[in-house]
């Protein structure tokens, strides 16, 4: 895992679905203008966290006056890393994030009441319920918050991994998708592979992967094999349908999003019973 920040520091001294995994075929490069309108990707609506990055997002259902939710990886969770199988929700909880501008300054503190949701099992993802709501962020710091893409994204598109721990954000491209990418006891479906630019560090964990011409967020950046070893913590590696593995030591990945919009209702409620919901149930 692109390890939260303590974890980081003790192993470098200094210094990151429950779908069915969809076939990288199906997922090809479109075609690209050459006169396509590029969004402004900043660290606004980005937050950080005690270990790890994450922001603020809506789901495109959600309404300004919803409870704002916060999204980070399973393993910045702060009661420890889910089990292999675990599903939590509705846990309580009085975590604080550290509200960012556009320039990467802190503007406001938020703070969490529940996990919504959180797993390591088929993706790597927390969800946490703040006190306030969009419309309140939007009044008081003139920030918005960042819409999930609710469609699988595309192979060679131009994505930004932007963390707000560390005040830095990646650029490089959707290379492709992994079947199965397993890092010790953990085993993730249809993950998203990086290019090399993106070379992501410990207490990147978390941060939103922005597409660049959309602005919204197709994945959560989520670990990176660090030493070429296979299938170790911190050395996930790669699983094709016919069982095939692959190590690409220095390769960093994420986990797709588009399939969480479909599990929250009316007034950003998680409700894993919704049709068209195919995240992991406890």
């Amino acid at each position: 895992m692109n390890k939260p920040l303590l974890a980081a520091l003790s192993s470098l001294a200094i210094a990151g679905l429950g779908a069915t995994p969809a076939v990288a075929a199906s997922h090809t490069a479109a075609p690209q203008s050459a006169k396509a309108v590029k969004a402004t990707v900043s660290f606004a609506g980005t937050v950080s966290l005690s270990n790890c990055s994450g922001s603020v997002i809506r789901f495109p259902n959600s309404a300004d006056s919803d409870p704002a939710l916060v999204l980070t990886n399973g393993h910045c969770l702060e009661t420890g890393f889910p089990e292999p199988g675990e599903v939590i929700t509705g846990q309580s909880s009085s975590r604080t994030f550290g509200l960012l501008n556009s320039a990467g300054s802190k503007v406001a503190t938020l703070r969490a009441n529940q996990v919504v949701y959180s797993t390591m099992t088929d993706t790597d993802v927390t969800i946490y319920r703040t006190t306030t709501t969009y419309a309140a962020i939007k009044s008081s710091y003139g920030i918005s918050p960042l819409t999930v893409q609710d469609t699988h994204p595309t192979a060679g598109t131009a994505i930004k991994v932007v963390s707000g721990y560390w005040k830095r954000i990646y650029s490089c491209n959707v290379d492709g998708f992994v079947y199965r990418l397993k890092e010790g006891d953990w085993t993730w479906k249809d993950s998203l592979r990086y290019t090399s630019s993106c070379n992501t560090i410990g207490g990147t964990s978390g941060s939103p992967v922005v597409d660049t011409t959309t602005g919204k967020v197709v994945a959560v950046n989520n670990t990176g094999n660090e030493d070429g070893e296979r299938c170790t913590e911190n050395n996930p590696c790669e699983v094709d349908a016919n069982g095939t593995v692959t190590v690409r030591q220095g390769i960093n990945y994420a986990e797709e999003t588009y399939n969480i919009p479909a599990c929250f209702t009316t007034g950003n409620k998680l409700n894993l019973s919704a049709t068209g919901c195919t995240l992991p149930k406890p």
